[in-house]
């Protein structure tokens, strides 16, 4: 019984990212450089990509994804960005599968494309989607044991973002303790600490963002 499960499992997998790595080279072939938001409910996700958005030179589209409800997308739509709304009904994560008929839909060449995932730091992180990087949000009133607790999570993020920077005053968060936990596991990925109600550190983030995407690009026409 057990080694059905695991196989079951694999094949999951398998195929979720054999379409994940047909969808990132569509997109690329596009010019469409995709980040995959992840973090829990309640972090920012949303507001964080209104101030990201506002701060790139090119187009930007966003794929938003919840269990139900299209709160988010009606609030982008007003502030005339793009956007398309996808729910799952009940799954924690979205797939390969429903992202690939998606982005058959999104009317943008050469631009970004971000996908917020389904507010959770556990499944999102397990699944690849078509991406070109996972940034990951976490903030200050979350607490600092987040990467002790949901490691895989920070292991996978390609960049990792500290929101609500200026609640840091008003809250018990040991920034050191915080950033040890995400080294022990991810050496690589950077960090900015933002505020995506004042704006703090988004000229930052967007010109990491942008040096990736054109990383991307390059590599793609060589």
């Amino acid at each position: 019984m057990e080694h059905t499960e695991v196989t079951v499992m694999e094949d999951i997998f398998e195929r979720n990212d054999k379409i994940a790595l047909e969808t990132n080279q569509a997109l690329s072939e596009r010019g469409i450089f995709t980040v995959n938001i992840m973090g829990a409910p309640g972090v920012g996700k949303t507001t964080f990509l209104v101030r990201l958005i506002q701060l790139l030179a090119k187009p930007a589209f966003v794929i938003e994804g919840d269990i139900e409800s299209d709160i988010d997308t009606k609030k982008l739509l007003d502030l005339g960005i793009a956007a398309l709304q996808l729910n799952t009904g009940g799954a924690c994560h979205l797939e390969s599968t429903i992202i690939a008929d998606a982005v058959k839909t999104v009317s943008l060449e050469n631009g970004y494309l971000f996908i917020e995932n389904i507010g959770n730091l556990v499944c999102p992180a397990e699944f690849i989607i078509g991406e070109h990087i996972k940034l990951l949000i976490s903030t200050v009133t979350e607490g600092s044991d987040k990467p002790y607790k949901y490691p895989l999570a920070f292991e996978k993020a390609d960049v990792i973002i500290i929101n609500k920077a200026d609640l840091s005053a008003y809250v018990d968060f040991d920034e050191a303790y915080f950033i040890k936990g995400i080294q022990a596991l991810n050496k690589n990925a950077p960090i900015f600490k933002v505020s995506a109600k004042t704006g703090e550190g988004f000229g930052e983030v967007a010109a990491w963002i942008t040096e990736q995407a054109k990383q991307i690009n390059s590599s793609i026409k060589k």
